[in-house]
């Protein structure tokens, strides 16, 4: 990939929240499964390592009972407001305005919306009527990073073009308190609401340069994260072999995605990952041999947020951006696949 300059990051939250503790205890209160798996499980909820997340309801919707309907409906109102705030957010930092913008890249897998997102929101935040629209689905929490690497290799492929990309998820629609699944418990456990965008042009030095992309994917994995469609809405596929997973095969996808880029991992400065769990975090340490606690932001991400999904990394770099960018860092993210989706950054 030729180097391409990111020029803005914002980050947008939906308007409500809830303490873990709230969620915790109103969670049991509604939980329509056997109260002693319920039990058994609770304790994740404070080993979650997240003291608050962002939703797109107030507390109270949650405790009712939904079909896909009615969970498609708020998935679009809060898409089409998080759309607005995060890619509006974007340009203005960029210095541009929204006719600057060339293309968009949407991506989000936790509803459907037909016609997309970005067409639903282009027109009212002033987007041309001439766009290239590419919106992306399926990703999952892979999909912050998939969709910037994607819409880099756009902006490369026509030097000048200027594409925003934007990225929104939210998960606490897909909670089930009605499920006996325990991936169902961990879901409302550690699952917020949130979105980011982003302008990328090639030829400009930005923040800084998009260097190089990277996916590794692992065959017969199918199982291991996702979504069933089931008739209520959506159940979350979490299969506890993931930390496992994570640290036994992560350094070699990482080392042959940086060979690919003709690095390798003592040219990076910092990891910055998606922070999908505690274990997962834990698990990348371990993994890369990084010293305890390295991923300080990522957990500081996961407490203030809890695991929005796609967003997510992009949050962490946001912070990571604030702090100071080392001269390289590497974004890596997971998901369904089961695939790993990495991009290496270097200070303009």
């Amino acid at each position: 990939m030729d180097k391409v300059g990111l020029l803005s990051l914002a980050t947008a939250l939906p308007p409500y929240s809830v303490e873990q503790s709230v969620a915790k205890t109103k969670a049991r209160e509604v939980f329509g499964g056997r109260k002693e798996l319920f039990d058994r499980l609770a304790g994740v909820f404070d080993n979650a390592g997240i003291s608050r997340r962002h939703i797109v309801a107030p507390i109270a919707w949650y405790e009712g009972h939904h079909g896909w309907k009615e969970r498609n409906r708020v998935y679009l109102d809060a898409c089409d407001a998080l759309f607005r705030d995060a890619a509006t957010a974007a340009i203005e930092q960029a210095g541009l305005r929204p006719s600057d913008i060339d293309g968009v890249v949407a991506v989000s897998t936790t509803g459907i919306a037909t016609p997309s997102l970005d067409a639903r929101n282009g027109p009212v935040i002033g987007l041309r009527d001439d766009i290239r629209r590419v919106p992306v689905f399926g990703m999952g929490c892979a999909g912050g990073v998939n969709g910037l690497a994607t819409a880099s290799r756009l902006a490369a492929a026509e030097p000048g073009s200027r594409w925003l990309f934007v990225t929104i998820e939210t998960c606490s629609i897909a909670i089930r308190l009605d499920s006996d699944d325990p991936a169902a418990i961990v879901a409302t456990a550690i699952f917020g609401d949130g979105a980011a965008a982003a302008i990328v042009q090639a030829g400009e030095p930005g923040i800084a340069a998009i260097a190089g992309a990277g996916e590794r994917m692992w065959p017969d994995t199918l199982n291991i994260m996702g979504w069933r469609v089931e008739d209520p809405g959506l159940a979350v596929v979490f299969d506890r072999a993931i930390p496992p997973f994570v640290e036994a095969e992560f350094a070699g996808a990482v080392d042959g995605m940086l060979t690919g880029m003709g690095r390798s991992r003592g040219d990076i400065g910092r990891f910055c990952c998606h922070p999908g769990g505690v274990k997962v975090i834990d698990a990348i340490e371990s993994a890369l041999e990084l010293p305890i606690g390295s991923l300080d932001l990522e957990r500081d991400v996961l407490n203030d947020c809890g695991n929005m999904s796609a967003p997510t990394v992009l949050f962490v770099l946001d912070r990571l951006i604030a702090r100071g960018l080392p001269e390289r860092t590497m974004l890596t993210a997971f998901g369904p696949g089961f695939t790993c989706a990495a991009m290496l950054l270097e200070r303009a």
